[in-house]
């Protein structure tokens, strides 16, 4: 890991002055904001995060004035709108109403201008001339602002000259270093938690055998660059005991994924077994499919049903769920919904219908924040016979994960409840295709396809390739209606994105996951540079040279027709409602304290795991998440919903930003497929069937949800402690 770098001044003059320059004017003013009321009353985005207020100067002209300006969602293929370095990028949107002529607070002053300058005054960027009324304004992409609104004689002035009128803060702003009180409040050990050798701890009812033996509780490792106050720093281990595998077997090295390439009525082996590995140095037990890690490629042609004999040869009983698949309800692979739990040494018979082509995955349903994370899963690959994408020259498959490894091992997991439960476990490791090192050879001018498959716990990743031109084509469950430029790919755990991308120069290519996180100590942003992988591009050319193709964004028709038949139904009320909310009990007094300071502000994705001393420390007993229906007040597997095969329906899920931690959700619907029509009242321009869909902080959505599968079905948060935590519901399908 690259250490993080503090978004000091002068580096940030130079990353906004080269977004802002680059940023298309916004034509579009959304008629549901944060700002407004109106259709989106009911569940409505963050006013505190993403509406500011700007505020009269004490002048009498000035009484009558209000004004607020937006940070509206720009219509994106991805659930984040983020720029390649991970800043993210707002459509605004300045209100105002009886600003009084210019005149009258500045002699001469003819105009109102527009301005947003950082919290040093330098640099300060002209916005554009506004008025009464609506004014749409270039887009920003700022981590802390400052808004300003000025009487100026000239629009053509490029510096800020006349009085200021209004003036405003973005959220992020509130963020603040700790003051003499947080910092006494940090500077104390923590009494009040049991300590580590409580005698009661983790002894609830242990999940697995005695496996569990040789863990031993590991701090995690903290990002360089970042510290933490000192008692949080001497937080005690979660109050549960630590488990890692630790069989009475010899236990073979994983070895690479393999392609099992299968056709209709095709019978497939897949066993859940140990399997060494090693990673960053450090040799651990953990699982494999067949002994691979990733598990086998299903490659299947759409239309295909596949018997899948499943063997369960590890400790825990378990499940594999089908993620994305449209399959027959009882093999879906949700424990005491669609099955009973495979008990180690067990077996169960999968019968898979590939009825859709696109890209999926499949992992166990059962403490998937031990198992999955281990090494159980592997991609599925369904290909229509005639695909609608663009032509490349090669196409690879990677499967994006992260482990939390410090330099005494792997940080242990807990037995009998999950822990990392406030953001979900976040590692410091990062893999591809189970690899720290993957890397591809390719000609100069190749296209390249990569089907991209996030498998971790938590982590939300934002993709990009060097230099090279990155087009979007497909995500979950097919193609988008159109294929579309973008800077980079932002990725949510359990999510699947396919992109092309050129490789046109000879050299080295760093894939990267490159976000701004927060140090939520000292309320700085930093920014962080991680490599995934590596393209070595040599000097011969690419043959065939798709480069034409490659330049050219196409339309696929198939998929326009098929959203089509739905369109009538984009306008329709809401039909179901969920908000997503947090609740803790228990939690250590610093942390609890801490939390409460940090509650200022929510970034809307938090991208690293920049406090993983108390995210390590919170247990599924201490917090809870939770989906909750406002109109009967029903919470997770409480709540009750029941449609019939071919219903429509329309859901709005907004993620309250009123929590103790607010954070992003993967949310997912097993079984069915599903359209995101809007987010923060913005409606998407390009649409593309979902089953998993990045919902940030703050945010609401709707989606149309079809309903085309009988069965009780399973949706839930993909952050895998969120979902251990209990968040989770059930629908049915009649």
């Amino acid at each position: 890991m690259i250490p993080p770098r503090s978004l000091a001044v002068p580096a940030l003059v130079v990353f906004i002055t080269a977004s802002m320059a680059k940023a298309p004017h916004n034509t579009q003013a959304a008629a549901s904001t944060p700002c407004s009321t109106g259709a989106n009353a009911v569940l409505p985005p963050s006013r505190d995060l993403y509406c500011i207020e700007l505020v009269p100067v004490p002048v009498a002209a000035l009484e009558r004035t209000s004004a607020t300006f937006e940070l509206n969602r720009i219509p994106s293929p991805f659930g984040a709108n983020v720029t390649r370095d991970g800043a993210i990028v707002y459509s605004a949107v300045l209100r105002a109403e009886n600003l009084p002529e210019p005149s009258v607070v500045q002699p001469g002053a003819r105009v109102w201008v527009a301005w947003i300058a950082t919290p040093v005054m330098s640099p300060t960027l002209k916005l554009g001339v506004i008025r009464n009324g609506v004014t749409a304004l270039p887009n920003v992409d700022w981590m802390k602002f400052l808004v300003l609104v000025t009487a100026e004689q000239s629009a053509d002035v490029t510096e800020p000259t006349g009085r200021p009128a209004l003036r405003g803060f973005s959220a992020s702003w509130r963020m603040q270093p700790p003051d003499l009180t947080q910092f006494l409040y940090g500077s104390v050990t923590d009494s009040t938690r049991a300590p580590a050798t409580d005698p009661h701890a983790g002894h609830a009812t242990p999940a697995a055998t005695s496996a569990s033996a040789i863990a031993k509780w590991i701090h995690p490792p903290m990002p360089r660059g970042l510290a933490m106050m000192p008692s949080e720093m001497q937080l005690p281990p979660p109050k549960t005991s630590p488990y890692l595998p630790n069989p009475a077997v010899t236990v073979p090295a994983a070895r690479p994924r393999e392609i099992v390439r299968v056709e209709d009525g095709d019978t497939v082996f897949l066993t859940a077994g140990f399997v060494r590995q090693t990673v960053n140095g450090q040799s651990f037990i953990g699982y494999g499919y067949n002994g691979q890690v990733p598990g086998p490629i299903i490659w299947a042609p759409q239309g295909a049903k596949v018997l899948v004999r499943y063997r369960n040869r590890i400790e825990w009983p378990n499940t594999v769920h089908w993620h994305g698949i449209r399959l027959e309800n009882r093999f879906d692979g949700v424990p005491d919904l669609t099955q009973a739990p495979v008990p180690p040494n067990g077996d169960f018979d999968y019968i898979v219908h590939f009825r859709d082509s696109g890209l999926y995955w499949y992992h166990p349903h059962v403490r998937e924040d031990i198992l999955k994370d281990l090494g159980l899963y592997g991609n599925l690959m369904v290909r229509a016979p005639h695909e609608e994408y663009s032509a490349a020259n090669r196409e690879e498959v990677l499967m994006l994960d992260d482990m939390e490894i410090s330099a005494e091992g792997v940080i242990p997991y807990g037995t009998d409840r999950a822990t990392h439960a406030l953001m979900g476990r976040m590692g410091n490791v990062f893999l591809v295709n189970g690899r720290t090192d993957w890397s591809v050879q390719v000609n100069r001018g190749e296209v390249v396809r990569f089907f991209l498959t996030n498998v971790t716990n938590s982590r939300t990743f934002n993709v990009s390739f060097g230099n090279a031109r990155i087009k979007v084509l497909g995500s979950d469950v097919g193609n988008f209606e159109r294929e579309e430029w973008v800077q980079s790919v932002v990725v949510a755990p359990a999510e699947r994105y396919i992109v092309n991308v050129r490789f046109e120069a000879t050299g080295r290519v760093a894939i990267e996951n490159r976000v701004i996180a927060i140090d939520h100590t000292f309320g700085r942003f930093i920014e962080q540079v991680d490599t995934l992988g590596t393209v070595r591009v040599g000097a011969a050319r690419a043959a065939p040279d798709h480069s034409s193709a490659f330049t050219a964004l196409r339309t696929h028709s198939s998929v326009v027709a098929d959203i089509d038949r739905y369109r009538g139904q984009f306008n329709r009320p809401v039909d179901k409602q969920l908000a997503i909310r947090m609740e803790s009990q228990n939690l250590p007094f610093v942390v609890d304290r801490f939390l409460r300071f940090d509650s200022v502000y929510f970034h809307p994705v938090e991208w690293s795991g920049t406090m993983p001393m108390m995210n390590w420390n919170a247990t599924t007993a201490e917090v809870k998440w939770i989906l909750e229906e406002p109109g009967t007040g029903r919470r997770n597997m409480d709540i009750k919903w029941d449609f019939r095969v071919g219903d429509l329906v329309k859901i709005r899920i907004a993620n309250l930003r009123e929590t103790l931690h607010g954070m992003q959700h993967p949310i997912h619907f097993h079984g069915q497929r599903f359209l995101v029509l809007e987010q923060n009242g913005v409606r998407n321009t390009n649409l593309a069937w979902k089953d998993t869909f990045l919902l940030p902080a703050g945010n609401t959505a709707d989606i149309l949800l079809e309903v085309s599968n009988p069965g009780s079905w399973m949706a839930h948060c993909h952050i895998s402690e969120h979902m251990e935590s209990g968040m989770m519901m059930s629908f049915t399908a009649r």
